[in-house]
């Protein structure tokens, strides 16, 4: 049963929430993606993206309609467990607590490993080991000390990682060749599906960004406009990346998969450049983990404030900070110590299907909640009928029928752990009172 608020403030404001969105969304991932997509479809490319962004837009629409009717801090795990009950809402939460840490520990090595190219002492030992400890117990003390301290962070975050992308937008417009970007023939519906599935990956974010729901100002009007605002960003910045990218460099873009922006700079700027966006790579990942560490351990947070998982202490706020502080310490324990010893990567087959089944999850809360008995009015609600949800729905079927075997399987098997740890719960509680 899903619980109030105590203690949180409302205080993030649109322009706060889609620059938490946006700075989750765009990752390290765009500062390779362009070579990856190129050499699938070539100068066509472009048009990956625009499908790839509508399908995906259809998918964020459920998420602006559920975000508007509740309220709570949680996320997709509120929406979920607000529809369909606590064993729903446990397997999300869990599912989406899981795959944020795991991605925290790539993204947290993946950072650590471009500083270590440069500098190799952080390449191994006591150094690396140093490294991360700085960067998660830097995060956990700027968002345990205050919302205002964690998402002002994360705002400077995406405003510095945005002006090398845009530099690069704009003033490599003058080295775009035409011909680079001619193409006489739509691509096959197979590549596009194939290309789709892997810019699919690259537009989400928003799951977790949405998290502080319960620390937005006005949510019903907010956390739709906030997510409207930033899909459109994030579409219209990948396209103008994709266009300078290939209009640069051509039929040689796939050749640079390692670092594709990185040799368009290079181009456009001159050796200068090359190191403006090795440098943006490192701030786009840091931003990320500042956006991680602040929306994260909030669905900890959700989870114990529901009784959905049995300690008290991850619900408890502070104070005087207005934070969910010992949430926010625990997850980012873990992920520290994933980052550290690198078990992360047996589970990581995982990560993909779980954020495909929440993304499942919200969109079907959105057609159980305008059917539920319990009415939520207010707020925003997608145009069309049933239209955009049975979209959505289908598109995620169709990304988790692409799924490999392996994902499947370890999928299945982790669903059925949660089930015997869930069903477990709750014998405990039954036998305690």
């Amino acid at each position: 049963m899903i619980q109030k608020d105590e203690g949180l403030k409302r205080r993030v404001g649109a322009l706060g929430l889609s620059a938490n969105i946006i700075n989750i969304i765009i990752g390290s991932g765009i500062f390779v993606l362009p070579a990856i997509v190129a050499s699938y479809m070539g100068a066509s490319s472009i048009i990956a993206y625009l499908f790839c962004g509508l399908l995906m837009a259809m998918v964020m629409l459920c998420f602006a309609e559920a975000g508007s009717k509740v309220t709570n801090t949680g996320g997709p795990y509120t929406y979920i467990e607000t529809a369909f009950g606590d064993y729903a809402g446990f397997v999300a939460g869990i599912f989406a607590v899981g795959s944020n840490l795991f991605a925290d520990a790539a993204v947290s090595n993946a950072l650590v490993n471009v500083v270590a190219s440069a500098y190799p002492i952080f390449e191994n030992g006591w150094p690396r080991f140093l490294f991360l400890f700085i960067l998660f117990s830097g995060l956990v003390y700027i968002n345990v000390i205050g919302l205002k301290q964690g998402m002002g962070l994360v705002k400077f975050n995406t405003i510095v990682k945005l002006i090398p992308l845009l530099l690069l937008v704009f003033i490599g417009f003058k080295d775009v060749s035409m011909s680079n970007l001619y193409f006489d023939h739509f691509p096959s519906v197979k590549t596009l599906g194939e290309t789709s599935l892997i810019l699919f990956f690259a537009f989400q974010g928003c799951e977790t960004g949405i998290i502080v729901g319960g620390e937005v100002i006005n949510p019903k009007r907010n956390i739709p406009r906030a997510i409207l605002i930033s899909i459109v960003t994030v579409v219209v910045v990948y396209i103008l990346i994709q266009t300078v990218s290939q209009g640069v460099l051509g039929d040689a873009l796939p050749s640079f998969k390692a670092a594709p922006l990185a040799e368009t700079a290079r181009v456009v700027f001159g050796p200068f450049g090359y190191m403006l966006l090795i440098v943006g790579a490192v701030i786009s990942m840091f931003g990320y983990m500042s956006g991680t560490i602040l929306n994260s351990p909030r669905i900890v947070y959700a989870l114990a404030r529901d009784k959905v998982i049995p300690i008290n202490a991850f619900s408890k706020i502070h104070k005087s900070f207005a934070t969910p502080h010992i949430a926010i310490i625990i997850y980012a324990t873990i992920g520290f110590i994933l980052a550290v010893t690198g078990s992360f990567e047996q589970l990581a087959v995982i990560a993909s299907s779980a954020m495909l089944m929440l993304y499942l999850g919200v969109a079907l809360s959105v057609i159980k909640l305008r059917n539920s008995e319990e009415k939520y009015t207010g707020g925003f609600k997608i145009p069309g009928g049933w239209t955009v949800p049975i979209i959505a729905i289908a598109t995620i079927l169709y990304f988790l029928s692409s799924l490999s075997a392996n994902e499947m399987i370890g999928t299945a098997i982790v669903l059925g752990v949660l089930t015997l740890i869930f069903f477990a719960i709750k014998f405990l509680k039954k036998k305690t009172i």
